[in-house]
Order: C-alpha cells, then structure tokens, then sequence
C-alpha cells in the first residue's frame, strides 16, 4: 500500500475520471444485507477500504461475500449468521470504521445479540455512539460494557419507539433506519437526515419488503415487518468524489470530466461552483468541470445538512479559493473541528484564519462551545510546496489537490487514508497528467 506522494505541482489536471458507487451509501446497504437470509447484490460499487473492511466484518460474522472489484459488484449471503469467534478480529478492522455500530439492529433482529468495538474513524469532530445506543436501548436493547468494545442484547425483541433527533445525524437516521424496519410497531423518526444516500438506503429497505414513507418535514415513518427479502440494486454515485476532483480542476487550472457525477445530487455544490468562477457543462454521463482562464471569485457560504452545501465539499473548495480574489468566509456548521486541515495551507503560503464565532447567515450550535468552526481566506496567494501528513480523508484530498497546485516538489505522507473513499485514486491523478511519484513504506 502507498503511503507517501511525491507530487510536482503546478500542472493543470485534465483528462476524464469515473465515480463510481457512494462510500456513504455502499457500506450502509451491505450492513442492510444482514437483515435477511437471502441473497442480496449490490452493482457500481467502487475500490475502496472500506468496502473491504465492511466485506470481512460480515465474514467475521458467518456472511458469504463475493466481492468482485473490477466489476464493481458484491453478493451477499447472509444464511446462519453467528457473532464473530475472536473479538479482537472485530477490533482491529474497527480501528479503520466507524460503519460496526450499524452492525447492531440488523445483529439484534437475527441473533438476539451484537458485538460493537471501540469505533474509529476520521478526527474531524464530534460523532459519538451515545445516541445510537439510547435508540437501540429504548428499542428494548441491553448493553453490557466490555473490554474494548460492547455486548448488546434484545431477549425480548425490539419494539417501535417515537425517535427525534437533537441534529439531523446521518448515522443516528441510519440506525434508525435498520433497528425499526423489523421492529413491532411503527416508528416515527423526527428530524431526520434525508441526504440522497439516505433516500438510496430506504430504497434499498423498500425492495427488501420494509414499509418507509418520507414526509417533507423531515419525518420518516416506518412500520415493522416480520419479514425481509434479498436485493438488487444499483448504487448512487458518489457526489463528494465528484466534488473534489472538480475543486482539483479549479484550483490547478484544469478540466476534468467526471463520467458518473449526477447533475441532481450536486445542485448547492454546481451554485457555488459557478460563483467562484468555474465552468461546468451537464452531460448525459457525467459533468464536465473547467478553470475558463481569469480570476477566480471570493465567495461566503456555510455548510449544513442536506439539501444545504455538503460539510465534505468544503474542504478541497477551500483549497481552491486560496487563489480567488478578495476574501471568502466558510462557516461550518456539520463537524466543529473540521479546519484543523488548513494550518498545512498556511505553511504553504496561504491566508487563512479560523475563528470561533460564526460567521455566516445564523449562530450554529457550536458558536457558544469555544471551537474553530468558521474561516476567512484572503487570495489570491501563491502556493508553494511543502511536506504534509495527511490529517484525515477528505482533508487529506485538500492536501493532495494543494501540493497539485503549488509550485516546486511535496511529500504527502498517509495518503493511505484516502483509499478509503477515492477508488483508485492514484491511477486518476495519473491519468490526469499529474506529477506524482509513490514511495512504499
């Protein structure tokens, strides 16, 4: 596996790329797939970590997969699923996912029981399990706290329970999701998550026998079935994939035609694309994203839940309104912690400050708890190569887009990360002339 980049920057990416399935949909079906006996398929699934990481949970747990990468596709066969012979098997593939403690409703439906580990995952903010425990819990789950992780069990069931979330959390509407649609009773989640991978799951859970409606207030209302069946399905494509290699194409001067993107998931991200100066041109199979040549425009945005700006689009954009002129400010609204990345753009030249109010359209929920959650950057300013380590996935994008676009030689270092969300992510950036050398550890 690549772990550091040597990257030669300042060469315009061009060329076309494809995205395939989204990281944040594929995962979250292939747990679904344990909630039935039967055989399940999943097509236009991308070459990622953490599909291979959800593939060897579910071995751990008895489940057949045939997981054909190059084709895309993965068959599920759940049969007569048990709980995994060695914990710490489950541990060390949980160090690189936090996708485990979605393994518990579906686990608690078919066995009565779940192991969860400690849960990993990107440093990028707050993303605790407590809420996706009250929901089992109250689902009529009981937990007993192991070493390094927790025995969950439901002697009697689960039963329907009224949910509000406190935040439109797309991992406590996951597991909602999948605790209720064979829970007795119906279940009404309020304030739900309803971002185009979460819409992909019900349809998932639809050809499976489960009863889901949405309303447009953000309510879902599910009525528990005894029984699911097997299915098929085709996954959405990945839309923050598409996004950065877009926000690559603007911050080197490039043009990338991203075969795959999808004009409809991406409407807040394709508005401010065009603000700052971009060029995009909608085709059948893909989008086509272009620096037109001139200056780049300084923008002001916030991020927020669905169908507001994407938090995981924030960070390569920011990468390239380093060159715009004047000054931007981002206001983060999803994750508190998730410009730690930019302290590497500074040591690369860059004029960003991070602050701890809010600086957008309203106070979010973390203006009053002291953290750096809003950014203003004053380009255009010369990027200039450095080495990094990469922080965290998306993070570690910006990084490699920022190398991209600086003049002179950097080393990236972790870029392992990123293979857990950018399939092949190194062949793309060659086969959109990037300079870039690997080094194995």
């Amino acid at each position: 596996m690549v772990s550091q980049l040597v990257v030669r920057g300042g060469v315009p990416l061009s060329g076309e790329i494809t995205v395939r399935g989204a990281k944040n949909f594929v995962s979250k079906s292939m747990v679904a797939s344990l909630l039935t006996k039967e055989t399940s398929v999943l097509r236009n699934v991308p070459q990622i970590r953490d599909v291979t990481v959800v593939s060897e949970l579910l071995g751990l747990h008895g489940v057949a997969v045939n997981y054909q990468p190059e084709a895309g596709t993965v068959e599920i066969t759940p049969g007569d699923i048990h709980l995994p012979h060695d914990p710490h098997e489950v541990n060390a593939l949980a160090g690189s996912s936090r996708i485990p403690i979605l393994f518990a409703g579906p686990l608690l439906h078919r066995l009565g029981e779940a192991y969860i580990p400690d849960l990993g995952g990107c440093h990028i903010g707050s993303r605790p399990v407590d809420f996706h425990l009250r929901v089992l819990e109250e689902f009529g789950a009981k937990r007993v706290q192991e070493e390094a992780g927790m025995h969950l069990v439901a002697p009697k069931g689960l039963r329907a329970k009224p949910v509000r979330l406190p935040y439109p959390s797309v991992g406590a509407t996951e597991q909602t999701l999948l605790t209720a649609v064979m829970a007795e009773g119906v279940t009404e989640l309020s304030n739900a998550a309803v971002e185009p991978e979460i819409m992909d799951l019900i349809a998932v859970l639809q050809k499976m026998g489960a009863i889901i409606s949405v309303d447009t207030d953000r309510v879902i209302r599910v009525e528990g079935v005894d029984e699911l069946v097997g299915y098929s399905h085709t996954s959405l494509p990945d839309r923050i994939e598409a996004g950065s290699w877009a926000a690559a194409a603007l911050a080197t001067g490039g043009d990338i035609f991203v075969r795959g993107a999808e004009q409809q998931s991406m409407t807040s991200f394709l508005n401010l694309f065009r603000k700052v100066g971009g060029k995009f041109d909608v085709r059948d199979h893909g989008i086509r994203f272009w620096h037109p040549g001139g200056a780049l425009q300084s923008v002001s945005f916030e991020t927020d839940v669905h169908p507001g700006f994407m938090t995981d689009w924030q960070q390569p954009l920011v990468v390239a309104l380093t060159q715009a002129e004047g000054m931007s400010i981002v206001h983060e609204t999803v994750y508190e912690n998730r410009f730690g990345f930019t302290e590497a753009l500074r040591d690369m030249g860059a004029n960003i400050q991070t602050y701890r109010e809010c600086l957008g359209g309203h106070e979010c929920r973390f203006g009053q708890r002291n953290f750096y959650h809003s950014a203003v950057i004053q380009g255009p300013t010369p990027l200039r190569a450095t080495d990094i380590v990469v922080p965290d996935l998306r993070g570690g994008f910006s990084h490699l887009i920022a190398a991209l676009a600086a003049e002179g030689e950097s080393r990236v270092s972790g870029v392992d990360i990123i293979d857990r969300g950018y399939e092949k992510f190194l062949d793309k950036l060659q086969a959109l002339g990037a300079d870039v050398t690997p080094l194995d550890d």
